[in-house]
């Protein structure tokens, strides 16, 4: 059982720091690069490019949210299986990544696609354009911070669930003694 816990555990963290690198690295940049707006062109490419990266940041929210879950569920497994409370601080990571992507999933992201559509919107004034778009251009950058420290986080996750603590289940390490 311990065996199939610790795979649970490993396979988790890595999917979820693969794909958050993976977003962070190769999704997030593609939708705004030069082959998009070849694509789009350049009339339709700013409007489309950024919906297109609001969709793509809701899936990454919920699969945040999805192996942030996973990994919480898994501490309490370890928990009961082994008999042993989880250290503070593992506890503590999990539970901030899980704060910060269920802040993201519901309050960040629809946010940024607010933001987004009031950039573009024609019957609003252009001051209320360019206030929309300052906006969104501050929560972006606080969300690219955000999602740095987040893949740290699920970094460290993906270590410490790859080299678990070696301690003893039933006995103290005081009675070995020699």
């Amino acid at each position: 059982m311990i065996g199939f816990l610790r795979f649970v555990g490993i396979a988790n963290a890595a999917i979820w720091l693969g794909a958050s690198v993976f977003y962070a690295v190769s999704a997030g940049p593609a939708v705004v690069s030069p082959d998009m707006q070849a694509l789009l062109g350049p009339k339709y490419f700013p409007y489309f490019s950024g919906a297109v990266g609001q969709i793509v940041l809701a899936r990454y929210f919920h699969f945040h949210l999805a192996c942030a879950s996973i990994a919480l569920l898994h501490l309490l497994a370890e928990r009961i299986y082994l008999g042993r409370a989880a250290h503070r601080r593992w506890l503590g990571l999990l539970v901030a990544l899980f704060g910060f992507s269920l802040l993201g999933s519901v309050w960040l992201g629809p946010k940024l696609a607010r933001l987004h559509r009031a950039q573009y919107i024609l019957s609003a004034a252009p001051a209320e354009r360019e206030a929309a778009a300052k906006s969104y251009h501050l929560w972006h950058g606080v969300f690219q911070a955000v999602n740095v420290l987040m893949i740290g986080g699920v970094a460290v996750c993906l270590w410490r669930a790859a080299n678990p603590p070696d301690e003893l289940r039933f006995v103290g390490s005081t009675q070995f003694r020699g």
